[in-house]
């Protein structure tokens, strides 16, 4: 899976992919178990080979706020922290059994300087990473839960059922009861 994504892109030559793939190690984690905790510093990047992951964090009030939920498929990292070297503010949880692809920093860090075509890719992924981000929150501010929750079941339909119904609640910004309610009213 890790190569076709990376193919997709359409910007790395084999031999570039092949060395990245040399690096990874494989990383399992069980549903509840953690990629990193708040308050550490972030050196991998994960490719979710299988599995759930969610971001969230916990604020005065002691209730945890969901904020992303990645599938396969896809990179995760505490993006922030990753590029800052700072301690994390953000917990990354597995959601379901989980199979992660990992790379380090440093290993990252010297991809970036064997070739530019690792500097474009990263730099398309910073990218993305942004506009995701952008998209969530014109989409926290501008819709409905009820179309952010169909838009979620429209997108990852084998996934969804696997969330928790309290993780999803709050990645939707709502309460678990009127998640309950939404899920009724578009199932009918």
């Amino acid at each position: 899976m890790i190569k076709e994504f990376l193919k997709s892109f359409q910007i790395l030559t084999l031999p570039e992919i092949e060395n990245f793939e040399t690096v990874l190690v494989k990383r399992t984690l069980k549903k509840g178990d953690f990629f990193i905790n708040e308050g550490k510093l972030s050196k991998e990047v994960a490719f979710i080979n299988s599995g759930i992951l969610r971001s969230f964090f916990t604020p005065e009030s002691g209730e945890e706020i969901t904020y992303c939920i990645t599938f396969p498929g896809t990179l995760m990292a505490a993006y922030s922290a990753f590029i800052t070297g700072l301690p994390t503010v953000e917990n990354i949880q597995a959601v379901a059994d989980s199979e992660l692809l990992i790379i380090q920093k440093k290993e990252v860090d010297n991809l970036l300087e064997t070739s530019p075509n690792w500097i474009t890719f990263f730099k398309i992924i910073a990218e993305q990473q942004y506009l995701e981000l952008e998209k969530r929150l014109f989409l926290f501010q501008k819709e409905k839960a009820k179309k952010r929750y169909a838009d979620l079941l429209k997108n990852q339909p084998g996934y969804i059922q696997q969330i928790p119904l309290q993780y999803l609640a709050s990645y939707l910004g709502i309460t678990p009861r009127h998640l309950s309610r939404l899920r009724r009213e578009i199932h009918l």
